[in-house]
């Protein structure tokens, strides 16, 4: 909830900035943590979803590990505290130099995603004469229902290895020097609200683990991936996302040995509340068919919603409380006919220099932002 002493903050701060409330981040972090642990379940931080270091401190603070997908985000994630033992790699496309770097910091687990990956992470193993630990990350072909360019888990998407291919990589493994192979990785999309898909996963998960296990290879741990989505739509429900229905429906689903180990790479579902994108009105054009706020942030700083139209809540916080209502196109000031956060959207009669913020921006907000037109974000303000 952004608080009237907020709103008195930002008046004098430059825009666009992004606003971060660390204690619900931390409030957020350790729900999960407790519903996760009520099972035993182990919990990484997906790092691609907001890699700024007071977020990252909140989650080495309460224990979790991280989720990596570039050699930059191993690094970083070393470099801030995280032990090396709770850093897992994945990515679909590692370089050989990510990979090197990958074995020779000793970290938890590279998650391979292909047959040619796999050889590869070999013959740069042999090479340093070390053994190093790996997960299969299999495709489950399962379809998680959201938007296209966040499905992970269907056989057409690039990431993992599929089914038709399992035989292969179990007697690539078989044969190997310096791949030890310690665990299983599945991952289906993002900003899943159904559970349903997770349930499909479930059933997916076994299988692979019975096909491995009657292959003579056994599977330490399961990652089972992230994805679960949160509520856009009502930004200060401090209940959102129901974590213990999500972890119970894999208690009460997934087949595992005492002896496995059950993790997940959550991203969205702990940080998107936790931060807003705060702008300020430019213009109030006037149209024809329709009014344009137009803001000074735009898909440079939040492209959410022109990569996967994306619907954020809005607020005019200048104008909190008021009755009378207009109807705008909120839209950015990049020269791109995409750079839209919202048509229509019904918001207080608004003026040039109103404060507004795009709430639940703290997931693939910040840590997507780009200088396109030589723009760049102000600095962020924090509330601890």
């Amino acid at each position: 909830m952004i608080t009237k002493e907020d709103i008195g903050r930002f008046e004098v701060c430059p825009t666009p900035f992004y606003f971060y409330d660390l204690a619900l981040l931390d409030r957020t972090v350790r729900r999960a943590k407790q519903a996760a642990e009520k099972h035993g379940y182990i919990l990484h931080f997906a790092m691609k979803a907001n890699a700024i270091d007071p977020v990252l401190n909140v989650m080495k603070r309460n224990g979790l590990g991280v989720d990596c997908v570039s050699g930059a985000e191993v690094s970083k994630a070393l470099d801030i505290g995280f032990a090396a033992e709770s850093v897992a790699f994945a990515g679909v496309g590692k370089s050989d130099e990510e990979i090197v770097q990958a074995i020779a910091s000793d970290i938890f687990t590279i998650n391979a995603e292909s047959l040619e990956e796999l050889e590869v992470i070999e013959e740069l193993a042999a090479g340093l004469g070390k053994k190093t630990r790996i997960a299969v990350r299999l495709n489950p072909d399962v379809d998680a229902n959201t938007h296209k360019y966040i499905t992970t888990g269907l056989e057409e998407n690039k990431f993992g290895i599929s089914g038709w291919q399992i035989d292969d990589v179990i007697a690539f493994i078989r044969k190997s020097s310096h791949l030890q192979l310690t665990g299983l990785h599945f991952h289906i999309g993002s900003q899943i609200r159904d559970l349903e898909p997770f349930k499909n996963l479930c059933g997916r998960i076994n299988l692979a683990l019975q096909r491995f296990a009657d292959a003579g290879l056994p599977i330490e741990h399961v990652n089972a991936g992230g994805g679960l989505g949160i509520d856009y739509d009502h930004p200060d429900d401090e209940k959102d996302p129901d974590f213990e229905k999500f972890f119970d429906v894999f208690n009460e689903l997934l087949d595992l040995k005492p002896s496995q180990t059950l993790h997940f790479e959550l991203g969205r579902s702990l940080v998107a509340h936790c931060a807003d994108l705060i702008a300020r009105t430019l213009y109030i054009k006037k149209g024809l068919k329709t009014n344009f706020m137009i803001l000074d942030a735009g898909m440079t700083e939040l492209i959410r919603p022109a990569l996967y139209q994306a619907i954020h809540s809005i607020e005019n916080l200048s104008k909190r409380g008021e009755e009378e209502v207009e109807r705008y196109d909120v839209v950015g000031p990049v020269c791109e006919s995409s750079d839209c956060f919202g048509k229509a959207m019904q918001l207080p009669l608004s003026e040039r220099g109103d404060l507004i913020a795009i709430r639940s921006a703290g997931a693939y907000g910040e840590s997507m932002a780009s200088h396109y037109n030589l723009r760049s974000l102000r600095p962020s303000v924090y509330r601890d």
